[in-house]
């Protein structure tokens, strides 16, 4: 059985943002797939449900999990749902699992700002495409700046969806995780804030920084990014060589 990997996207964008980590890990025979969560990408005329976020996570790792051992990886909103599914009280066949830019506790008044400042980019005229744009070109490299947005943005569920990662009890959730665990940020990410939280709550977890990069550290710094992903295949192929490619 072979290592499969499974991508959950963050708020906005789509399964598309993973196309240098799918292309990447494919040059490795490790096979991947990246979701679209309601709302969001081939389903943005969905609306977004939290119950069929976690179930879209599920059938996703359940089918993975068929071929061989999981390696969970999130970005952001999916992180912090990846976090939520991965730290069930009943585990799903998770074997490893990485979470980016995604140390923050979704509440309070850093939750309630967020949810201000989309509300009034969505009111814009073009719901804030062009700021969008502007700050992939200002900072991401060609090879990876059309994927964030190729599957479309779902400005329009940004509320519903940051209202919904409210009601998640990560604290428990983080308690619960005993897989291999890698937490990512980007130096100047602002969900940084409760990052040492998160690593005391998850002792065993590695946590890396990577320096001169804000939150979208997957599309940032892809060949950083890929170099964490041959690091968990290596960590979970070293546990358990005969499962694992070589």
């Amino acid at each position: 059985m072979v290592l499969q990997a499974v991508f959950v996207h963050g708020i906005r964008t789509s399964s598309t943002m993973w196309r240098a980590q799918v292309g990447h890990l494919a040059e490795r025979g490790i096979p991947s797939v990246a979701v679209d969560l309601p709302a969001h990408g081939t389903r943005i005329l969905e609306a977004f449900v939290l119950d069929e976020a976690f179930a879209t996570i599920d059938a996703a790792v359940r089918d993975a999990a068929t071929r061989g051992p999981v390696l969970l990886v999130g970005h952001s909103m999916g992180g912090l749902l990846s976090i939520a599914y991965a730290g069930r009280e009943d585990p799903p066949p998770v074997a490893g699992f990485i979470a980016a830019s995604c140390t923050a506790f979704p509440r309070g008044a850093g939750l309630a700002a967020y949810r201000l400042a989309t509300h009034a980019l969505t009111a814009l005229p073009d719901q804030g495409r062009w700021i969008a744009d502007r700050v992939l070109e200002a900072t991401l490299p060609l090879e990876t700046r059309a994927d964030f947005g190729a599957g479309g943005y779902a400005f329009f569920a940004q509320n519903t969806a940051l209202k919904s990662l409210a009601a998640l009890d990560l604290p428990a959730a983080l308690r619960r995780i005993s897989v291999p665990t890698w937490f990512v940020n980007g130096q100047y990410d602002q969900l940084r804030v409760n990052e040492q939280v998160f690593c005391r709550l998850v002792p065993h977890a590695e946590l890396i920084v990577v320096p001169r990069t804000t939150h979208l550290v997957t599309a940032m710094r892809p060949r950083v990014f890929n170099a964490v992903l041959d690091l968990a295949a290596a960590t979970l192929q070293s546990a358990d060589p005969a499962r694992t490619p070589t």
